[in-house]
């Protein structure tokens, strides 16, 4: 007997929010299988690849380039970017060591080792690498006056200039950063990633340029949207 209209909401009237799948996954696998999908240069064809920070997503069909990086509100966005952009990424230094016959190794945030770095080249400063021969083209020191966005914590997603460095020895080192607006704001230094030297970014950065807004900031700005509409 029936009991009336179902009370389960569809994926499609989801809020956007909720960032919910629309269509189904078989138009990704259709796309993949194709060679269509290049990340980081590389065609890929398996849907559960993980992209991460910083990849460069390809796509050579429609001539379309996005670079993943963080929103103000911590989530992946897909920000799209330009032919010459997508020949390059930048990555984080996370480890150097010497291996076997005194050969010196660095090691990136997505997990690259790269032999004989620039012997200037420290942890927690950013690589340039060429996509194309996955050398290292260019790099930018950790120091105080350079762009950098916050890749975890509570200010994920947040861009501003390192303005001070707190060492606690046996504890985590604290990183004090100031926004274009003014406001100031501390993280761990493991979520600094370092993209610019000085206020320049070396990659593009999408609108709002990483500045996270208050409650009240976010009201005032969707009511002049509002007004201004009609």
């Amino acid at each position: 007997m029936a009991r009336g209209p179902k009370k389960h909401l569809k994926r499609v009237a989801a809020p956007k929010h909720w960032m919910l799948d629309k269509l189904t996954g078989v138009f990704v696998k259709k796309i993949c299988m194709q060679r269509f999908i290049k990340i980081d240069g590389k065609v890929r064809t398996d849907v559960t690849y993980p992209a991460g920070f910083m990849d460069v997503i390809s796509i050579e069909k429609t001539g379309e380039h996005f670079r993943l990086i963080y929103d103000v509100k911590g989530r992946f966005t897909v920000h799209r970017i330009t032919a010459e952009e997508a020949k390059y990424k930048l990555c984080k230094v996370k480890k150097i060591i010497i291996g076997t016959k005194g050969i010196p190794h660095l090691v990136t945030h997505d997990a690259r080792t790269i032999r004989y770095p620039d012997p200037l080249i420290k942890v927690n400063d950013t690589v340039r690498i060429d996509l194309d021969t996955g050398k290292i083209t260019d790099f930018i020191k950790f120091d105080t006056g350079n762009l950098c966005m916050v890749t975890g914590g509570a200010n994920l997603g947040r861009i501003g200039v390192i303005t001070n460095r707190e060492r606690h020895p046996g504890s985590f080192d604290v990183v004090h950063v100031k926004d274009s607006t003014g406001n100031s704001f501390a993280t761990r230094l493991s979520n600094i990633f370092v993209i610019g030297k000085g206020n320049k970014p070396w990659v593009s950065l999408p609108r709002g340029k990483g500045i996270r807004l208050t409650i009240a900031e976010e009201r005032d700005k969707r009511l002049a949207a509002k007004q201004g509409s009609s």
